[in-house]
C-alpha cells in the first residue's frame, strides 16, 4: 500500500525527522527519524514490508518482528490522522 500526502498536508524535513502540517486544521505532526523514513518510502512507492526491511538495514539490532510492528503502527497512525491517502 503506497501512500501519498493529502493535498492539504505539507511536509518539511528536519534534523530529527520530519514535520507535517495539516493546512485545514492547522495541526502540526512531528515525526521522528524512523517514522519519517517509513513515510518517505511509502510516498516513493514502497510497500510496508519493504519499509520494514529498510528499518532492519538502518538499525541492525532491530528484529524483523519489531520492524514489521513499527511500520504497521506508523502507517496506521498516519492514516488515522488523515495525513495520507492511498496513492
Amino acid at each position: 500500500m503506497s501512500l501519498s500526502l493529502r493535498p492539504d498536508v505539507c511536509a518539511t524535513d528536519t534534523a530529527d525527522g520530519m514535520v507535517l502540517l495539516d493546512e485545514v486544521t492547522g495541526r502540526y505532526w512531528q515525526l521522528n527519524h524512523t517514522a519519517a523514513l517509513i513515510l518517505r518510502g511509502l510516498i516513493d512507492g514502497a510497500e510496508p514490508p519493504d519499509m520494514a526491511r529498510a528499518l532492519c538495514e538502518a538499525y541492525p539490532r532491530l528484529t524483523a518482528d519489531r520492524a514489521d510492528a513499527d511500520t504497521a503502527s506508523i502507517t496506521r497512525a498516519l492514516i488515522e490522522a488523515r495525513l495520507v491517502m492511498p496513492a
